[in-house]
């Protein structure tokens, strides 16, 4: 059909206007069952096109049969790959405070700036050698080494030998952190519009972490745990753990088949709910209080409707709790109201037996506002709830992004009741 030829690539714009796009129906479908999309539908007013829109997710994937779906994030990539590394790594991150705590290199897209950054951590991390650790391995030799698994030589050479069922510790650079970077290396080779440079680069280091064996696709990731032998490790595991969370995700609605996507995507809702709660918990941490993300509560006495607050800030031993905090990656409504956003804190605010709850949102047209709720007004005072609104511009610099958050631990820490 003239001018409906699928293309090699689309570029959207996180939650920006839907376009129109020449699809195959089989690729127009799978694209609208992967959940990729904020929708995808077919254009009533050009045949063979669909109408796609994006919605939180940012990155590049590949679709079977479809196009490679380019998403474009609304806040520039170094910022967004500042809001990452500081999750991962608070501790680093607040004490220098600067974009470069990722390096991204002069890129300006996801997939590039990612690669780039993981390539460079791993060269970090493998500037000293390759790390080797002992493992525990099994199997069968034709001399005894380590001590002879007596059980398996029963059950499987009636007690002969050899050859023998032998277990001992192997020193060996096949260890769980090798096998993390070798798979996030993998698995970025593989991902569409990564850079030539990059890619050759990725290349080598996957030949430097060649003893450590692939991962089997599906299963979990190795556990590492940190410690002073891994320590110039743990930046590149952090970042190449979150490149394997967010590639090749299964993305479909309930009941559905699968769908498999080969790519990287990064939820903005999840990016700034992380930053916020880390931040914020951090900077608690200065005025002696503790911090539990994702604290899980119930809304009635019997415990049916569950509701998990992304934060509630507690008391130092961690026993009382004095403040929630609720995260929200979406501008205000036209007339600076979310009610449903509202309603959400006032519950908390009530469960949690507090005076006041906070909601934390990406952009704004005033850096706080309160609501006071009415029929509440057996608080502290005579007060009633407050409901407060507080905004952070995510295209402030670094630090800057850092001491507003610091005013915001600030005011938990001040308006919190004391037990």
């Amino acid at each position: 059909m003239a001018g409906t030829a699928p293309v090699p690539e689309v570029t959207l714009r996180e939650y920006g206007p839907a376009v129109s796009v020449p699809l195959a129906p089989e690729a127009g479908r799978a694209l609208a069952a992967s959940g990729i999309l904020r929708s995808a539908t077919p254009d009533p007013g050009r045949e063979g096109h669909w109408l796609l829109r994006a919605g939180s997710r940012v990155g590049a994937v590949r679709t079977p049969g479809g196009p490679v779906v380019r998403i474009t994030p609304k806040t520039p990539v170094s910022r967004l790959f500042f809001l990452l590394g500081f999750s991962l790594d608070p501790a680093r991150a607040w004490r220098d405070g600067r974009e470069g705590t990722v390096d991204t290199g002069a890129y300006d897209d996801v997939v590039p700036a990612l690669a780039h950054a993981v390539e460079r951590r791993i060269d970090a991390a493998l500037l000293r050698g390759v790390l080797q650790g002992y493992r525990e391995v099994e199997e069968s030799a034709l001399v005894v080494r380590g001590r002879l698994r007596e059980a398996e030589q029963i059950r499987r050479h009636f007690g002969r030998t050899p050859p023998a069922e032998v277990v001992y510790d192997a020193y060996t650079a096949d260890t769980a952190e090798n096998r993390v970077l070798r798979a996030a290396v993998e698995r970025l080779l593989r991902l569409p519009g990564v850079p030539g440079t990059v890619r050759r680069r990725l290349a080598h280091q996957r030949v430097r972490l060649a003893d450590a064996l692939p991962l089997t696709p599906g299963q979990e990731l190795p556990r590492w745990r940190p410690s002073r032998l891994n320590a110039r490790y743990q930046p590149a595991l952090r970042l190449a753990e979150a490149v394997l969370r967010g590639t090749s995700p299964e993305h479909r609605p309930a009941g559905a088949q699968p769908l498999a996507v080969d790519g990287f995507l990064l939820d903005m809702n999840k990016l700034f709910e992380d930053f916020i709660t880390v931040a914020l918990r951090e900077a608690l941490r200065e005025h002696g209080l503790t911090a539990r993300l994702q604290d899980p509560h119930h809304l009635d006495t019997a415990g049916l409707v569950r509701m998990r607050p992304d934060l509630v800030v507690r008391s130092g031993d961690g026993r009382v709790p004095l403040a929630v905090v609720d995260a929200k990656y979406k501008a205000e409504k036209a007339d600076g109201l979310l009610n449903a956003d509202l309603y959400q804190a006032l519950a908390y605010a009530t469960v949690l037996g507090l005076p006041e709850a906070h909601l934390v949102y990406a952009a704004g047209r005033r850096p706080e506002r309160f609501h006071e709720v009415r029929g509440t007004a057996a608080g502290p005072g005579g007060r009633g709830v407050r409901l407060y609104q507080h905004s952070l511009d995510l295209s402030r610099e670094p630090v800057r992004l850092l001491s507003a958050l610091r005013e915001i631990a600030g005011r938990l820490a001040r308006a919190a009741p004391r037990p």
